[in-house]
């Protein structure tokens, strides 16, 4: 419901702001936790763990004595859990939700178990279904496992379950996602087809710190420690093949206060005195108060990063004019979002081949430049139209009007002829035939015809000019 309306029942509520990624992290981090039960575990949002318990139970006296030790360890760490024992992921989930069966406590469904007699009286949501699709089961007057079950056929005879599955797959055939389709949860729950997890890999972050003997309270100290700490960090992403693109610097002052400063890089380096400038920027500010006692480095981001052999003089001359130094270096000093880096994009409209992004984002995948011919130098933010006076049979012009002013054709290099992205387009769209043209002043332009004359899709052709050349 409404904020408002929830304060006008409860006058009393508190109100908390939401933190979704926040809740996906602490969820990731309970996942890694929750591995003492099993060899792998994932995540089942947004309040669920699944744990791959196979061959474990023995461990703990027992299955019942398994979920007696996962709920003490939940409790002990103030959170409420619900747990389940089963065949399948479908299985346990169900039962974790929506309860268990009164003749064997602990929500454990055993591998001999019937699972539609154990879990026939529970509700269809025990499905993990959407909420449209329970909808149209409810009209159906379907609403529990057991009923899903006899629709669909789960019995001993193939021919009836057949027909009986089909009806139901033709209502939902336009239903492609797991959680949209009743009868391959069903299935999932049954065992019948498997269901992929995906799971939770714990990842090391590189980290090196320095715990230092007397507190720092002057900044030429502190630059030395930071020196250290980024030469160690390299060496430490040199032995994983990685390079940072997050860097994480926390200061311990004396009296217990934590300061952090955090920089992103354009790309993925293991350059100790890159790292060291950038931070030299950040730290003007620190309040040292007492002194600091503990400085930690710690890569919070990481990209594969082979090794390099580059040439020497090259490296020496042009030390420090990398891009992506200059990137970084703009941005810790100008903010992230005051820089921008051109990327390109796999369309051959020369107004859609490239587009403008904030240079921490990840790089789209390469799709190819699709630059078949050559461009101009500068293209105009918006083709502007431009008055053909004369053209020559063949459609080349030879006097056009721009701006407010006449020009002379004198040389002209095309067509080169683009036709329109039809899987994006209208049908209407017309292509586009580009010349290069130049006037009585030497001076170039790039100009394109739309459509051509009879083409169906129009009056007569429009002429417009989008850049222009050196």
């Amino acid at each position: 419901m409404l904020l408002a309306d929830a304060r006008a029942l409860c006058p009393e509520l508190t109100a908390v702001p939401g933190d979704p990624a926040g809740d996906l992290a602490s969820l990731e981090k309970l996942a890694l936790w929750a591995q003492r039960w099993g060899p792998w575990s994932a995540l089942d949002p947004p309040d669920g763990l699944l744990i791959d318990v196979t061959g474990v139970a023995h461990l703990y006296g027992g299955e019942e004595a398994l979920l007696g030790d996962v709920a003490r360890a939940f409790t002990q760490r103030g959170l409420t859990a619900r747990a389940a024992l089963a065949p399948t992921a479908g299985a346990a989930w169900a039962l974790a939700h929506f309860g268990s069966h009164p003749a064997r406590p602990g929500a454990i469904l055993a591998p001999g178990d019937d699972p539609l007699r154990m879990l026939g009286d529970l509700p269809v949501a025990a499905l993990r279904l959407d909420d449209d699709v329970l909808t149209v089961l409810r009209r159906l007057g379907i609403k529990r496992l057991g009923e899903l079950a006899g629709v669909s056929g789960a019995g001993d005879d193939p021919a009836a379950e057949a027909a009986a599955r089909d009806s139901l797959r033709r209502r939902f055939r336009n239903h492609r996602s797991p959680a949209a389709n009743p009868l391959l949860r069903l299935d999932q729950l049954l065992g019948r087809v498997p269901e992929p997890l995906l799971p939770v890999i714990a990842q090391m972050m590189p980290m090196v710190q320095r715990r230092l003997m007397e507190p720092l309270r002057h900044r030429d100290l502190l630059d030395r420690v930071v020196e250290d700490l980024a030469a160690d960090m390299v060496r430490t992403l040199e032995a994983r093949g990685e390079g940072a693109r997050r860097l994480e610097l926390a200061l311990w002052r004396v009296d217990g206060e934590v300061l952090q400063r955090r920089i992103e890089l354009a790309a993925a380096t293991r350059e100790a005195s890159h790292i060291t400038r950038l931070f030299a920027a950040r730290l003007d500010d620190v309040e040292a108060g007492f002194g600091i006692e503990a400085v930690q480095l710690r890569a919070s981001w990481s990209e594969p990063l082979e090794v390099a052999q580059a040439d020497l003089d090259a490296a020496a001359e042009h030390h420090g004019t990398a891009l992506a130094a200059c990137i970084d270096r703009l941005t810790v000093r100008l903010g992230a979002k005051a820089v921008t880096r051109p990327v390109l994009r796999a369309s051959h409209i020369p107004e859609r081949a490239q587009g403008w992004q904030l240079p921490m984002e990840p790089l789209p995948p390469a799709q190819g430049a699709l630059a078949f011919h050559a461009r101009p130098l500068k293209l105009l933010d918006r083709a502007e139209p431009i008055a053909v006076l004369y053209a020559s049979p063949d459609g080349v012009p030879q006097r056009f009007r721009w701006r407010g002013s006449v020009r002379e054709v004198v040389r002209v290099e095309g067509p080169e002829r683009i036709a329109p992205e039809w899987w994006r387009e209208r049908s209407t769209t017309r292509l586009r035939d580009y010349y290069r043209v130049e006037d009585e002043a030497g001076r170039r332009y790039w100009i394109y015809r739309q459509g051509i004359a009879g083409d169906g899709r129009g009056g007569m052709p429009d002429w417009f000019l989008q850049g222009l050349c050196a």
